[in-house]
């Protein structure tokens, strides 16, 4: 197998014009074609360190993104994510192709995805100790996960926690973290270093910038993990950094109430709920201060300054 960096651009938009890519994120395959540049850019770019399979392997997720064809294509040109026939997104702007794609990849997963208990929520790791982040949108969850990165933690996931039904490990699916409108320059200035896409106004979630997962992370596709920690976080502006803890009880409620399957899963959802929340401490974390929080979350991985 290759990676998506040894293809070259060429290469790369012939195959998203016709059979397909076939791209590895964590445990999944998914066969992606599309004729828009800004898909085969963003591949290009933020998953460069990914593996892909051989053309005519098997595929998890089937996912097409195209340009409207007609007179739309030059009248406010937009862009279709077809998945096995059907439409499950109204179309966007064209302009929107990336971070359409990485709704849709989301999706697939969250969608489809059941071997697994699967979690709205970000997971680092470091020193053996892995901590899930559940949270909703506009929490700052995104912004801590991609500071604690940039600081040395392992990026297992930005937006999905997947739970193995069979043993409650953690399934890396180390992707691009999704950044929302003030969180991006906080970031840039944060960590210069760090790899971030081109931002994109007007989405429905404001403007959207990618930052790329580290190779190291993605090059750890198998490397499981055990939650020792589950943390809802909470930024809030000039607030002191406080980590209140959790009772069993209210943790797996408030866990439940950010999984996608949960009661899909019916009785073998909540054995699996029940084991991780049997296995982890939990705790709600205000914060304000980036250099606080990480300083915080090494400790709770056991790192000395």
């Amino acid at each position: 197998m290759s990676l998506v960096a040894d293809l070259g651009r060429a290469e790369l938009v012939r195959r998203l014009g016709g059979s397909g890519l076939l791209l590895r994120t964590g445990p999944f395959v998914s066969r992606i074609q599309s004729n828009i540049p800004l898909v085969a850019d963003g591949i290009g770019l933020m998953y460069r360190d990914n593996l892909i399979e051989e053309p005519g392997g098997f595929a998890d997720f089937q996912v097409r993104l195209r340009q409207s064809t007609g007179l739309r294509r030059w009248w406010h040109p937009q862009v279709r994510f077809d998945h096995d026939g059907r439409e499950p997104f109204a179309p966007l702007p064209v302009a929107q192709a990336w971070p359409m794609f990485e709704w849709v990849m989301n999706w697939c997963v969250s969608n489809r995805a059941h071997r697994y208990l699967i979690v709205h929520a970000a997971v680092i790791e470091r020193n053996g100790c892995a901590i899930i982040l559940p949270a909703p949108p506009g929490s700052g969850k995104s912004t801590l996960c991609a500071a604690l990165v940039c600081r040395g933690w392992r990026l297992l996931s930005d937006e999905l926690t997947l739970i193995r039904r069979s043993d409650g490990m953690l399934a890396p699916l180390a992707r691009p973290v999704s950044l929302k409108n003030a969180s991006i320059d906080v970031i840039r200035a944060f960590a210069p270093d760090a790899l971030l896409g081109p931002s994109v106004p007007g989405t429905n979630k404001g403007t959207i910038a990618h930052m790329k997962a580290p190779a190291g992370s993605v090059a750890q596709v198998g490397d499981v993990a055990r939650a020792r920690h589950i943390v809802f976080p909470r930024y809030e502006a000039g607030a002191a950094t406080t980590l209140t803890p959790l009772s069993k009880g209210q943790l797996f409620t408030k866990v439940a109430e950010n999984a996608f399957n949960y009661f899909v899963l019916g009785p073998a959802g909540f054995n699996c709920l029940a084991d991780l929340v049997d296995g982890a401490d939990g705790h709600e974390f205000c914060y304000s201060q980036l250099d606080e929080a990480i300083a915080l979350f090494d400790r709770l991985a056991g790192v000395t300054p």
